[in-house]
């Protein structure tokens, strides 16, 4: 199906009248499970939240609920992330020893190892989709595919548990795990596959695997070297400037546009690769190509948009200022600012072709220094994140 079918059938999807009446009985089961859920972790554990807290999860359910009926894979990947975390949790029975003394978590399901089975996850998807590339073989591709989205419940699985982990330790400790490098980067990990397993389903890209995995088992190589050179998966309490109910909105909106401006950078190769004449029977069109990079930094630029915002109350709250030139803060406003330019360009002029794709992959250099560099080489009111 080429690129013109697919907007004509998106275009049609959301123009419908009648959305509502082409949901299912399960899309509706899904979230009343949703909001059940919520209203009952409000109902125990309301008296421990603020309001804003509140608020947040009560608008989670909804927000997730769309995201469901959007892309069907959610439906089952959130009861088997929550069945799995919550066998955990039982299987801890209030005791943080319990991950080296029973079998199921100390190789399995405490936060530790589910963390490091995602990571072999990642690099097993990575050699199949690399297989399924260079041998033509719809069964390396497809078993890259399955061993992400084995890779997605492991690592959700081990972030909740570590959640959980971290008020086992203590009530003035425990924390939404998204708040140092090591956490983060598995946050990252996890969003960029995301994205990539949703745009390989709608647009058929499973030759695209290889391209956007060597980014995700990069990153997953980071964490592992980190992991054992800097004993980062320790549990941390938080610095006081991290103990706001902010961190829960805007690290999850930063690094969903950090995972897919990598994505689109790892297209940008795929497409520039086709267009100096590699790989060309085994790519995807280059309309296709620049389509799905087009789509990733518009979504990207929307959510870091939106946490640079968040950012600005945050640091208006923790510092008494909305903006103060720390390196962080600045070098966001040069990503922002690099693929709002992307952007404009490409709608205003209409940018395309190698210059678009060069610029995108450009883009990651800039983003990664943003999301690393900055903690590796500058200080600043961010510097609790240093390395």
């Amino acid at each position: 199906m080429d690129i013109a079918q697919h907007q004509t059938k998106d275009e049609t999807y959301s123009a419908a009248p009648g959305y509502f009446r082409r949901l299912t009985i399960a899309d509706w089961l899904f979230a009343a499970a949703l909001l059940g859920g919520a209203l009952f972790a409000l109902n125990r554990y309301g008296t421990y939240m603020d309001v804003y807290e509140k608020v947040i999860l009560v608008l989670s359910a909804p927000t997730f609920a769309a995201l469901g009926w959007h892309w069907k894979p959610v439906r089952w990947l959130m009861p088997l992330v929550a069945l799995l975390a919550l066998g955990a949790i039982a299987l801890y029975d209030g005791n943080l020893e319990a991950a080296n003394q029973r079998f199921w978590l100390r190789y399995m399901l405490s936060s530790q190892s589910a963390i490091l089975w995602m990571s072999v996850c990642f690099f097993l998807a990575t050699l199949f989709y690399l297989i399924g590339l260079a041998s033509r073989s719809g069964a390396g591709g497809s078993i890259g595919s399955r061993l992400c989205w084995a890779a997605v419940v492991l690592g959700w699985t081990g972030m909740m548990v570590r959640w959980y982990e971290s008020y086992l330790i203590g009530p003035d400790v425990g924390h939404i795990p998204i708040s140092n490098l090591y956490e983060v980067f598995i946050l990252f990990a996890l969003i960029t596959a995301m994205f990539y397993l949703y745009y390989e389903q709608r647009y058929g890209t499973r030759q695209l695997g290889p391209f956007v995995m060597l980014v995700i088992s990069a990153a997953v190589g980071f964490l592992l070297w980190y992991t054992v050179s800097r004993d980062a998966a320790e549990i941390q309490p938080l610095v006081p400037a991290l103990q706001s109910w902010w961190m829960k909105i805007h690290v999850p909106a930063n690094f969903i546009g950090y995972g897919t401006f990598a994505l689109a950078a790892m297209v940008a190769t795929a497409y520039l690769l086709k267009s100096h004449g590699y790989l060309v029977d085994r790519l995807p069109s280059l309309e296709l190509l620049d389509d799905v990079m087009y789509k990733a930094i518009s979504a990207g630029f929307a959510f870091f948009t939106i946490a640079t915002i968040l950012g600005a109350l945050w640091a208006a709250e923790a510092w008494g200022g909305y903006w103060s030139w720390d390196p962080k803060e600045t070098w966001a406003l040069i990503v922002w600012l690099n693929y709002a330019a992307w952007l404009h360009m490409r709608l205003m002029s209409g940018l395309r072709g190698r210059a678009a794709a060069w610029w995108a992959l450009v883009g990651l250099l800039v983003t990664t220094f943003a999301f690393l560099g900055v903690n590796m080489f500058l200080s600043g009111l961010h510097s609790y994140g240093a390395l």
